[in-house]
């Protein structure tokens, strides 16, 4: 009988961030095509609605598939059905919920939905790793290196450069601009809250728990604004479903599975190649502008994450074979 084989670690990092990328990516253009048929708030409920109802049922067939399981040991059921510990494990967790989702997701869509084109809107979410760089030592105690910051600001400048032309001609009012950089804060705040004290919950439950968080403030604010009922348009409910299995389940899903594999650096330096993948996208589904700069913003773009990447691996192998400190 053959032994089982796998995938070596690095090659399963490698293949969940590029599929990070396009699921990320999905979510700007998902977000374009979807505003044009119905009211934010009602877009992002129902999204929202059907994720929730998808993870559950998910969850409910994995606990009668171990409930059948009844040989296992009281240590391994308790590590297969993890649960929040405590009140203030639970607030942190709906904290992190309405930071991740609501906070992120809403300016987003609105940012688009007011005119604001997808590779615009991804550039500015795009500034995250920056922050994250900025913060990232006095935080979490982690050291960012030299070819890291380096890497960063070529980014930076590759996918400012993408979206120069576009910024001219966009009829959006100028405070739209401020949405995705809300939105940004928003993510970063959940990043950090979850990084400090990591949750024992897989990506699966802290999935399904954020997307009911969401759901609920959701109902909340379609209520408030008469937004609740969806249209009966076919192509809403299409529109619907791809965001909440694409963007929703598998993007944030990436997300979180990756942020315990790789540096919070990496993660978010992987954001950087969402931009020149939606602006390609936009061009070719919604024929958004892509000039000559934005070619060459492309090729800054991809230097400065392969800068980030390299430096993260020269700071790993330093970390594993440098001098121990007690």
């Amino acid at each position: 009988m053959s032994k089982p084989t796998c995938l070596p670690a690095s090659v399963t990092t490698v293949l969940a961030s590029a599929a990070f990328v396009l699921a990320w990516s999905s979510g700007f253009l998902g977000a374009r095509l979807g505003t044009g048929q119905a009211a934010v708030p009602t877009l992002l409920l129902w999204r929202y609605v059907v994720v929730t109802a998808v993870l559950g049922a998910s969850l409910g067939v994995a606990r009668l598939l171990r409930r059948g399981r009844r040989a296992r040991a009281p240590a391994e059921a308790a590590r297969l059905a993890p649960r929040p510990r405590g009140p203030r494990a639970a607030g942190r967790h709906v904290a992190v919920g309405l930071l991740s989702q609501v906070g992120y997701v809403l300016p987003v869509y609105g940012a688009i939905g007011l005119g604001v084109s997808a590779g615009t809107t991804s550039l500015v979410d795009a500034v995250q790793p920056v922050v994250v760089a900025t913060l990232v030592g006095p935080l979490l105690g982690q050291r960012v290196r030299g070819l890291q910051w380096a890497g960063l600001a070529t980014a930076f400048a590759g996918v400012a450069a993408i979206v120069a032309g576009d910024l001219r001609s966009t009829t959006a009012p100028a405070w739209a601009y401020a949405l995705p950089a809300a939105a940004v804060a928003s993510l970063v705040a959940a990043t950090f809250l979850e990084r400090r004290r990591p949750s024992a919950l897989p990506p699966g439950h802290l999935l399904a728990l954020h997307s009911a968080v969401a759901a609920v403030a959701l109902a909340v604010l379609a209520l408030a604004t008469g937004t609740v009922t969806p249209p009966a348009d076919p192509a809403f409910w299409g529109s619907t479903l791809f965001l909440a299995l694409v963007p929703s389940l598998a993007a944030y899903g990436l997300y979180w599975g990756l942020l315990r594999r790789v540096d919070v650096t990496t993660l978010n330096a992987l954001l950087f190649l969402v931009v020149p993948t939606t602006t390609l996208a936009g061009a070719a589904l919604f024929d958004e502008p892509l000039s000559l700069a934005g070619g060459v913003g492309l090729g800054l773009a991809g230097l400065g994450v392969a800068a980030v990447l390299r430096g993260e691996s020269r700071r790993r192998r330093g970390d594993d074979d440098g001098p121990r400190r007690p």
